[in-house]
């Protein structure tokens, strides 16, 4: 399966860096997830498990790794504005569907994604590990049949 290859290849990633980390004194790891790792949606199931594993690995890892000072978390974006996505933006049925779902009726910014990123790295999130942010407008709020 080729899902569970990345997520293989994420796990061996964190070993590879985590003596350097280590070193730092100050190490996070932010992984990227999915609402579907969270929640049923319409993607399969192979997907939504390998985000699930995803999540729980951030669990781990944070609490293996907090005597070295590393710090592991996760985002879990719904649905942004990227290219990948730039054919379903053409689609006013399902982005009509997607704003139904979704309490702020949008799409996410690719920037409030990456914010959130950005954020779990700083100093300011320092007492932050072992989380996985939604980022989703509120999407997991309300689920999607």
């Amino acid at each position: 399966m080729h899902m569970a290859t990345n997520l293989e290849s994420c796990y061996h990633m964190c070993q590879l860096v985590h003596p350097l980390l280590k070193i730092s004194g100050v190490g996070s790891i932010v992984f990227i997830s999915s609402v579907a790792g969270l929640i049923h949606v319409a993607v399969g199931s192979v997907y939504s498990a390998t985000k699930g594993a995803l999540n729980q690995l951030t669990k781990n890892l944070a609490s293996e790794w907090a005597k070295d000072n590393i710090r592991t978390n996760c985002v879990a974006p719904w649905f942004a504005k990227t290219s990948l996505m730039e054919p379903a933006l053409d689609n006013k049925e399902f982005l009509d569907q997607v704003a139904s779902r979704t309490p702020l009726k949008r799409f996410a910014e690719a920037n409030e994604v990456s914010s959130s990123v950005g954020f779990l790295c700083l100093p300011a999130a320092s007492y932050i590990t072992g989380q996985t942010i939604d980022v989703d407008g509120g999407f997991t709020v309300n689920g999607f049949p």
